[in-house]
């Protein structure tokens, strides 16, 4: 079950990156955006190390502290989840 979860992560990690390249590309040519709520919910729900990587390497919303607190707390879950699935519980 854990490799199957670390399947799960990787690939929204790399959706995530992705998706935060995009939008920083798109900013930079004024056109039409990925919302800040699907860039959240990536990052938040399973792609939090893509999220993060995504915002240092094309420095992108690195300013709003919501960005990072979202994307921070999703990767502490995540971890969690892996915990537990690999432990068995508590």
């Amino acid at each position: 079950m854990t490799e199957f979860y670390l399947i799960v992560i990787l690939i929204l990690s790399v959706l995530a990156f992705l998706a935060y390249g995009r939008d920083k590309r798109k900013a930079r040519r004024s056109r039409k955006r990925i919302s800040e709520a699907t860039l959240l919910g990536l990052g938040f729900f399973g792609g939090a190390v893509g999220a993060l990587l995504g915002m240092a390497v094309f420095r992108h919303k690195t300013r709003h502290w919501y960005f990072w607190i979202i994307n921070i707390l999703g990767l502490i879950w995540q971890v969690f989840v892996f915990y537990f699935l690999k432990t068995g519980g508590f």
